[in-house]
């Protein structure tokens, strides 16, 4: 019974922490049920949500937003990975058990983050040489 208590104060931690982002990052003009499934409203309404411009960016441009977008979610699930890691340390209470296992969870976010930032280095590092290098950038 303890141990579910925790886990549920420990999800509520989280969903305290995490909802926010979710909710102040919505569109402001959300995709109308109507226009689900085609027409040009749709595209350019999926393309202003995912910042993939007006159609006046070229393929290079639309695969750094891409990426961009991509590595910016796993980057934050690496930062609520650390959170839910910290939190698991603070109440284990002394048990080598589960310190130990939030050092473990710690350690892998830690190397996923640097990894994810290493792999945005690059992949812009890339992509900005590319664009320019096609003259591209608008």
């Amino acid at each position: 019974m303890k141990k579910m208590l925790k886990q549920m104060t420990a999800f509520a931690a989280v969903l305290v922490i995490v909802s926010p982002v979710f909710l102040l990052s919505a569109p402001a003009n959300a995709l109308d049920v109507n226009d689900a499934f085609g027409g040009d409203t749709t595209r350019q309404n999926i393309e202003t949500n995912l910042g993939l411009g007006n159609g006046n960016k070229g393929p290079q441009e639309i695969a750094a937003s891409i990426i961009n977008v991509a590595l910016g979610f796993l980057g934050i699930i690496a930062v609520v990975l650390i959170l839910i890691a910290g939190f698991q340390w603070m109440t284990a209470g002394g048990d080598t058990g589960k310190v130990d296992s939030a050092k473990k969870t710690l350690g892998a976010a830690l190397i996923g983050l640097v990894i994810i930032l290493a792999a945005w280095g690059i992949a812009n590092y890339v992509l900005k040489n590319l664009i320019n290098a096609t003259g591209t950038n608008t």
